[in-house]
């Protein structure tokens, strides 16, 4: 279908965001509903729930839930503002129902107009994987008070090279740097840090005056970008040589990620063997894939990055199609190198009609590999 993506998945992660930070028994439901070309997200909690009053001003900048006790305090109180701006926007409308001790239920619906050719169907550009980067090992700084979000940037950076310092608050980055600025803290090229990701909203000090401290001091003279789930930041003057392509917008994408660092940072990206990915691997091709169904709701959430959920996906393949256990196994290794390139070329060499195959059996009964483990992602 038509949609600007970027926001859709914007708005939609901002509501989940809310119903899971708000909910502290329970559950959070994710409901899709789609006929006639009008989308309809519904997402809703276990929380709290609002009165009339909270209701009637839950849209209003700056405003922040009182009936979550410590939870109301993080954040800037412009997430759900956003989300009903954006989808304004987009011509669609967020509405909201809840009552004390009930829960929350918002919904968005957009008029999404279905698209001639599949998403399946049209051609993907060819994939491209880093492995590593040429020269010395750079040192880089995350500053966010969300340990999920500097979690995220911490799985997918180390594997390539790069030492991650973390920091959970402006105050606190201040203060490594301040140590990293001794003598004999710095590294040969005489740099504490090679670059700095800052979050915008955190208690204490918020991420420009950081920003603006840090340099004032000469604690760091590192590129930096601001990561943030607030896209309308990115049109903010500031006096810190922040351009617009020094913003980051949550959830922050791979090759974005990885094209900032490239232009600040001059690197030059080692790449894994480009002869023929996708059918490199005769080995797991020759294997018995899973029926196609099953591949495409993976090749989804691999198209995300989301390793938690691809993990629990490939467990749930293999416990439908045992036939298919040399098939998953494969994948489950792919997975635990974080190569997602690799794992979106197999999968997609499975659903080619020349490599099609028929779908297993799920009443077959084959013996089944213990499940391997697997380094835990945001």
């Amino acid at each position: 279908m038509r949609a600007d993506e970027k926001r859709l998945r914007q708005i939609l992660i901002n509501l989940l965001g809310n119903a899971v930070k708000f909910t502290r028994a329970g559950q959070v439901s994710f409901r899709v509903d789609y006929a006639r070309e009008m989308a309809r997200f519904e997402i809703e909690d276990t929380g709290p729930g609002m009165g009339e009053a909270e209701l009637a001003q839950v849209f209003e900048p700056f405003v922040r839930g009182t009936a979550a006790g410590g939870n109301a305090s993080s954040g800037t109180g412009l997430g759900l503002t956003i989300a009903r701006m954006l989808t304004g926007l987009m011509g669609g409308e967020l509405t909201v129902r809840s009552a004390p001790g009930m829960g929350s239920c918002f919904t968005v619906k957009l008029y999404l107009p279905e698209l001639q050719a599949r998403a399946s169907q049209r051609e993907r550009p060819p994939l491209r994987r880093h492995t590593g980067y040429a020269g010395p090992r750079r040192r880089l700084l995350v500053v966010d008070n969300e340990e999920a979000d500097r979690r995220l940037l911490a799985d997918r950076l180390a594997p390539l090279g790069f030492e991650l310092l973390q920091a959970a608050s402006g105050e606190a980055a201040l203060a490594l740097l301040r140590r990293l600025a001794r003598p004999g803290a710095v590294d040969a090229r005489g740099a504490a840090v090679d670059a700095i990701f800052l979050d915008l909203a955190m208690p204490g000090i918020d991420g420009w005056t950081t920003l603006r401290q840090l340099r004032a001091q000469g604690l760091s003279a590192a590129p930096a970008a601001i990561v943030s789930a607030n896209a309308f930041d990115k049109g903010l003057d500031n006096d810190l040589g922040i351009t617009p392509a020094d913003f980051l917008v949550k959830p922050v994408r791979m090759a974005e990620l990885l094209g900032w660092l490239q232009q600040r940072l001059g690197l030059q990206w080692q790449d894994e063997a480009r002869t023929a990915p996708a059918l490199a691997d005769s080995a797991a091709l020759a294997l018995l894939p899973p029926p196609a169904e099953s591949l495409r709701a993976l090749d989804e959430l691999v198209r995300l990055g989301y390793l938690r959920g691809i993990q629990k996906k490939l467990d749930a393949i293999a416990a439908d199609y045992p036939a298919s256990t040399g098939f998953i196994d494969r994948l489950r290794g792919l997975a635990s190198g974080f190569q997602l390139d690799t794992m979106a070329h197999l999968i997609q060499s499975a659903l080619a009609p020349a490599a099609s195959v028929a779908p297993a059996a799920p009443a077959q009964t084959l013996p089944v590999c213990p499940p391997q483990t697997l380094p835990d992602a945001a």
